[in-house]
């Protein structure tokens, strides 16, 4: 059975980060860490794919979602970052459904040629 996961909290998510950016680096962590610049930002995804790795590596369902929680709110406080939209990634995984990740890759390749 498959399990459908809501757009909606993703779409909260980033609606909140889009407004904390703004905000006080006192007052919200996201504003603090956008205020370092990407490089922190960076790390910080560097950091919780690490403890993804772990946690999975360790067969500990609880820290894994966790962790996987941990990284993909920082992944898109990235997005906010980089002025990427959910609807930016929802296309382009919309065009890459249907096809064989073996075909979607190399079609990449080629493109990139």
């Amino acid at each position: 059975m498959k399990t459908k996961i809501s757009a909606t909290i993703f779409e909260q998510v980033y609606e909140v980060i889009l407004e904390r950016k703004n905000e006080s680096s006192e007052k919200s962590y996201v504003a603090s860490l956008m205020n370092k610049g990407t490089d922190s930002i960076l790390k910080k995804i560097g950091e919780e794919s690490a403890e993804v790795i772990i946690a999975a590596k360790n067969g500990n369902i609880k820290e894994q979602i966790h962790e996987v929680s941990d990284l993909w709110f920082h992944l898109l406080v990235l997005m906010v970052d980089q002025g990427l939209t959910l609807a930016d990634i929802e296309k382009e995984l919309g065009n890459r459904f249907g096809k064989s990740g073996l075909e979607e890759k190399a079609q990449r390749q080629t493109i990139n040629l």
